[in-house]
């Protein structure tokens, strides 16, 4: 599979545009709502968790709204607009308080971001709706790094660990680009570039499940070059892209996997600033 990739360097191609990067950003305000994401809530709880727990030990208040649902990406990106825009209505009405929304899913934040405006171009009431919460929807490492500029003390012993970027993320988000600041900020972790981290994982929502084969071998790609980096683990702020990995690692029977970048933070800084 890898010979269909244009030969990537990972860390300058697969990009966000040029306003992500300069975005600016707003002081640290003193509540949230937490997004948590239908695959955190049903498959990663505990990571769900801890970025609430990070998020409250730079004093900020967190919400979880407890009627949320799915962001409406699964069926956005598989041509079902109106079912996507039905879902995506029930979050707008959900979040209409005017706190700031944090995402721990790079994607799930994108689709607040960009592709709400798109679902709702002809609809000027809800346009304006979606507009005003594309701008105050941050993905949690965004959040954290740019928002309550953290700065992180690390607790834990000498580790190894290679990041895996969700392409999404990264294109809509700039996710890698946070992720890697917040990483360096722990004294004792070491990030070991790997060369597949700008490649797709073959998750992609329902594309894993109408394209088996070929997704199949894209994870197969993404799992060797994770084994063969040299880390411990690999960690990620993706969990669509995680339950993709580690499932195929444990179909492959091997030892190897990964976390969420909300758990590894939580863990490496032991609960105190």
């Amino acid at each position: 599979m890898s010979e269909l990739f244009y030969d990537a360097a990972p860390n300058a191609t697969r990009v966000a545009p040029a306003r992500e990067t300069e975005r600016r950003y707003p002081d640290k305000p003193a509540e949230v709502s937490l997004f948590g994401t239908c695959v955190v809530d049903l498959f990663f709880p505990e990571a769900g968790l801890d970025a609430i727990r990070l998020l409250e030990q730079q004093g900020v208040r967190v919400h979880f709204p407890q009627q949320q649902s799915c962001c409406g990406q699964p069926a956005w990106t598989s041509g079902y607009r109106e079912e996507a825009r039905a879902v995506a209505l029930s979050q707008l009405d959900l979040l209409d308080d005017g706190r700031p929304v944090v995402v721990p899913s790079g994607s799930c934040a994108g689709m607040f971001r960009h592709h709400y405006r798109e679902l709702f171009a002809e609809e000027p009431d809800n346009l304006r709706r979606a507009e005003e919460l594309a701008e105050r929807t941050f993905e949690l490492t965004e959040f954290l790094l740019k928002v309550c500029k953290v700065q992180l003390v690390d607790r834990g012993e000498k580790h190894k660990i290679a990041l895996h970027t969700s392409c999404t993320a990264r294109r809509e988000m700039n996710t890698h680009l946070h992720a890697r600041e917040l990483l360096a900020q722990l004294d004792n972790v070491e990030r070991i570039d790997h060369d597949h981290e700008s490649e797709c994982c073959g998750f992609g929502g329902t594309f894993s499940v109408r394209m088996p084969d070929i997704s199949g071998a894209m994870v197969l790609d993404k799992t060797t070059a994770l084994r063969e980096s040299g880390a411990a683990e690999a960690i990620s702020a993706d969990c669509g892209c995680l339950m993709n990995i580690n499932g195929a690692l444990e179909k492959q029977q091997q030892a190897f996997r990964g976390r969420h970048l909300a758990s590894f933070l939580w863990e490496r800084c032991g609960g105190e600033q």
